[in-house]
């Protein structure tokens, strides 16, 4: 069985492959379910990165992690979800993985009219040296432009249910691009739950969902495998709830838990009646999120068992995991103080439409979804803290960092020490034509920690208002 192509994100036109396997279960239980249906995958330390310190690939895996889920390092960086579902027999679990993947990793070529990328995915259940599970896939992804091979969001999905006896599994996940030599594979401990007549499966991120009437039967749903929503541009969360049997519950408690264990959302929730389910997808509202991490938490009033799963808040695609205190931070070199100060003084009830504003106001091509003016200056950021990070300070935050940042490129540089490589003291000259100013970064110990005088840096601060008052 197969499911159609859909548009999972924003405003743009991506294949989303899906297929369904429902297969062997592993011959005989093993003692232990897992806890309240969260989704199995590897936990441990994780989370946003320093302040001022954008996210590599590396940091985002962390950060994924932390949330249970899987990501995948290598060629063909991943994010993979497991959730569990009732299902029948009663000895049995249905499991679904749901991988996803940004467009830019795949090998796209010309396809007449169009652009075609083939992957596969395969994944591999153990129990000891046992395989109980093989799942193999090969996927070709079209797109109508070029643009959107270059695509970073969660432009790919490939999901797949299986059945297996509750107990201990080592799951592997892997990715390859059928194009080139990339790939990618994580291997994780897996503990399937025995989810107990009555009770809820894993709340399950969704782009959509069609629930399911019956035990023997399948939701019609999109997984959202990164399990993320960008504040201040979506609305809600979409959660589905999968509530199937005759002992289920007819209405239900839902628990936002922000950082710090912080209660934002608290919500008596009615399940509707559909042939014997009471499955629905509730829609948690994102302005009660907070900013980075948050538990959605499930629970039947009067009943032992609580289900979650956790929802990364973040600030767009492409930016910075962070407090929305230090997000505004980052923003120094790109909006007047007078600018950011809404974003400073507003309360957390409206972050949300301020942040909107704030992004329509300073978007330089509004005709595009994405956001042209940030997307390039969080870029400078990332180069900056690579081409300047052996000066003992984050490289954004060095004088030829935030010079690089705040106004780009320089037009010119000399550099003295290319003509006398023994001199220690060496000089760079920057020019910037077009705002009439010549930075003369200066290294005193000859180790390349480049400083500006005093006077050159209130001239490279003015030259910083200046360029931001015009592009007003």
């Amino acid at each position: 069985m197969r499911a159609m192509a859909r548009d999972v994100t924003r405003g743009a036109v991506v294949l989303a492959a899906a297929s369904v396997a429902l297969g062997g279960c592993a011959s005989a239980p093993a003692a232990g379910a897992g806890a309240g249906g969260r989704p199995g995958g590897p936990g441990g330390p994780g989370g946003p990165g320093a302040a001022g310190q954008p996210p590599q690939p590396s940091e985002m895996q962390r950060v994924y992690r932390s949330m249970g889920l899987i990501a995948g390092a290598g060629g063909m960086p991943f994010v993979a979800s497991v959730s569990f579902l009732r299902t029948t027999p009663a000895d049995s679990t249905l499991m679904l993985v749901a991988v996803s993947l940004p467009s830019r990793v795949l090998g796209f070529q010309r396809e007449g009219d169009r652009y075609a990328a083939t992957y596969s995915a395969r994944v591999q259940l153990r129990r000891g040296q046992a395989i109980v599970r093989t799942v193999e896939a090969t996927e070709t992804v079209r797109v109508p432009t070029f643009r959107e091979t270059a695509r970073t969001d969660e432009s790919v999905i490939w999901q797949q249910f299986v059945r297996l006896a509750p107990g201990r599994y080592t799951m592997t996940v892997g990715v390859r691009d059928e194009g080139s030599t990339r790939s990618s594979v994580e291997e994780v401990a897996l503990e399937v739950p025995r989810l107990t007549p009555g009770g809820l499966g894993t709340p399950l991120p969704v782009y959509e969902a069609i629930p399911r009437l019956a035990l023997d039967s399948l939701p019609r749903i999109l997984a959202r495998p990164r399990s993320s929503v960008v504040f201040g541009q979506d609305s809600v969360f979409p959660v589905y709830l999968d509530a199937v049997g005759a002992d289920t519950p007819s209405e239900v408690q839902v628990r936002v838990l922000a950082e710090g264990d912080v209660v934002t959302w608290d919500s008596r929730v009615s399940l509707p009646t559909r042939g014997g389910s009471h499955s629905t997808t509730l829609a948690v509202p994102v302005e009660r999120l907070g900013i980075g991490i948050n538990t959605v938490q499930v629970s039947a009033p009067g009943r032992a068992d609580t289900v979650r799963t956790r929802v990364l808040v973040s600030l767009g695609d492409d930016l910075p995991i962070a407090t929305f205190e230090e997000m505004v931070g980052y923003l120094r070199y790109y909006a007047l103080p007078e600018r950011l100060k809404p974003l400073r003084d507003a309360a957390p009830a409206d972050r949300g439409s301020v942040w909107s504003a704030f992004l329509k106001e300073t978007d330089p091509v509004p005709a595009t979804a994405e956001h042209e003016g940030l997307r390039d200056y969080f870029a400078r950021i990332r180069q900056a803290n690579l081409r300047y990070r052996d000066e003992g300070l984050m490289g954004w935050q060095t004088d030829r960092g935030i010079a690089f940042v705040a106004l780009g490129d320089p037009d010119n540089v000399l550099d003295t020490g290319l003509n006398d490589p023994n001199a220690r003291v060496r000089q760079q000259v920057w020019e910037y034509r077009d705002l009439r100013l010549q930075l003369i970064f200066v290294d005193q110990t000859g180790f390349g920690r480049w400083r500006l005088s005093t006077q050159q840096r209130t001239e490279l601060d003015n030259a910083i208002r200046r360029k931001l008052s015009a592009s007003r």
